[in-house]
């Protein structure tokens, strides 16, 4: 299949980048006072440390055109597109770049690379998309001969369909449109859209717990996933026998969100669901935060969800932020609900009437839909929209977090406070419920900010803040964005010294080498 990459300092296809919407820039203006911060593309690479014989050797194992040092390649594969990633990218520092790129064909091959790689210590990257946002592609280098990318983008293949059961097995560089595409021609879908699809891969969706803006209707990726093939430096794993078992633990949760770390997936069997017949998305309008957080509770809990549903704070919606067209344009005031429905036309209609019904009694205002479809076409943009206010000269970022719902509101204050008080009087700190459950909710928050004089140690002080303002207040440190390295110490903190322990004993189990992206998830 043929593929755009995405650009080396920036987010998504390069012919993607727009200047900032007048009502933006005139925001910004405003609140910030814009100056130009231009990336430096005029940066070199360091030189690969790959030793010559490893090179032949590992051209004999996958062919010499799959194994590549040349700068162009290796560039695209260095960090993920953090912002820290980017501030770092744009000042010319690619001291992480991968010494050599590797594209394997199949399973046996990855093997093989394993192989060579534990006996030689070379240390091995698995890459999907690049989208990583917590430092989940920057391994630690020390010790090692060198660090090599190994790149599933050649692993594109949907294996298997099953009908009767609603499965299919996936392989793990498909990027999410690239999936679904194969899918749409048996009449199925998976119904997994982060912000992150038009790029994340199947490989990556598994390795990170990935969450998409559907998740109220068709759940979590890691709830999708019925079973695995895993390479580990030890020998091959498959797991998932069945849909359900009492087999003793879980397997397959030791590799979904291990982030690399224990082994390379290979190949993923997922549910799948039919096509939906009709979409249909609407906004709501609520008093306040807390009004709608109760409504969307209250659906959660009387089984009353649609396929989308997310609330923006007040601070988010009077910026417009759920409409990327138009952010800093004419709000509707309060707090944004996007309600979200997608099934057969009875279904919609039966769904739709019920939760109509339910939004209405507890005191929310149906806007219609265009503001739903306005959000539905601009749901995957947001990442271009921090380009451009990095070329301003504004600092933007995204947190996210989880907690029940009893303990919302103190972990909404706890954290917008932690980023406030770093930050200064002029950020902006924006929230929106992202995923909901029965039992808690997942808050996104994206901050915004002048820069310093050092951009990324000012962001830095800022995570840090609101990342032990998370803890404290009892949340996980991420729902759906990962540990990566970004967040060890808090993650740490969460799962504690024993938690720490039994993945530091997998780790040496399953790798004994240490090659597996050394320095990411395991605290």
């Amino acid at each position: 299949m043929s593929r755009i990459e995405m650009h080396p300092s920036r987010w998504g296809n390069p012919a993607g980048a727009t200047d900032l919407p007048a009502s933006t820039r005139g925001l910004v203006d405003f609140a910030f006072g814009a100056r130009d911060t231009p990336a430096r593309d005029d940066v070199e690479l360091p030189a690969s440390r790959l030793a010559a014989e490893h090179l032949a050797a590992l051209a004999a194992l996958l062919g010499e055109e799959h194994v590549i040092v040349a700068d162009d390649v290796r560039r695209i594969r260095t960090r993920g597109k953090s912002t820290p990633d980017l501030l770092r990218a744009r000042e010319g520092d690619l001291s992480d770049a991968p010494d050599a790129v590797l594209r394997p064909a199949d399973h046996d091959q990855v093997a093989a690379v394993l192989d060579y790689a534990a006996e030689h210590h070379l240390a091995v990257v698995p890459f999907g998309g690049g989208t990583a946002v917590t430092g989940g592609l920057a391994a630690a280098r020390d010790g090692f001969a060198a660090v090599l990318s190994l790149d599933l983008c050649r692993m594109q293949a949907l294996r298997e369909v099953d009908t009767v059961s609603m499965t299919a097995v996936l392989e793990p560089g498909l990027r999410g449109p690239e999936a679904e595409a194969l899918l749409a021609e048996h009449g199925l879908m998976l119904g997994h859209y982060p912000q992150s699809f038009e790029y994340a891969t199947i490989g990556g969706f598994a390795a990170t717990r990935s969450s998409g803006q559907s998740s109220a209707g068709y759940g979590r990726f890691d709830a999708m996933v019925v079973g695995l093939t895993v390479a580990t430096p030890c020998g091959t794993l498959e797991l998932g026998t069945s849909p359900a078992n009492a087999a003793g633990p879980d397997l397959r949760q030791l590799f979904l969100g291990s982030e690399g770390a224990f082994g390379v997936i290979t190949a993923v069997r997922v549910r799948v669901k039919r096509l939906p017949e009709v979409k249909v998305y609407e906004a709501w309008q609520w008093d306040s935060f807390a009004a709608g957080s109760e409504a969307m509770r209250r659906l959660a809990q009387d089984g009353l969800l649609p396929t989308v549903i997310r609330l923006s704070d007040e601070n988010e919606t009077a910026l417009n932020l759920a409409s990327q067209s138009d952010v800093g344009g004419e709000s509707s005031g309060g707090c944004l609900m996007i309600v979200g429905h997608e099934g057969t036309p009875a279904q919609v209609d039966v769904r739709r009437r019920l939760v109509t019904e339910a939004l209405t009694g507890l005191g929310g205002t149906a806007l219609g839909e265009e503001r739903g479809a306005a959000w539905a076409e601009g749901r995957f943009h947001a990442p271009y929209l921090r380009d451009s206010l990095l070329d301003v000269g504004v600092l933007v970022e995204t947190l996210e977090t989880a907690t029940f719902w009893a303990d919302r509101e103190e972990l909404y204050a706890r954290v917008s406070e932690a980023l406030t008080t770093t930050l200064g009087e002029k950020a902006l700190v924006l929230c929106h419920i992202s995923h909901v459950y029965e039992t808690g909710c997942s808050l996104y928050f994206t901050v915004a900010a002048p820069q310093a004089e050092d951009p990324l140690a000012q962001w830095l002080e800022a995570k840090a803040a609101a990342s032990q303002a998370m803890v404290d207040a009892g949340a996980t440190i991420t729902h759906h964005h990962a540990v990566g390295t970004d967040h060890k110490p808090w993650f740490g903190q969460e799962i504690g010294p024993i938690g720490a322990s039994i993945l530091r004993a997998v780790k040496a189990d399953l790798d004994p080498s240490g090659i597996l992206n050394p320095g990411v998830m395991i605290p």
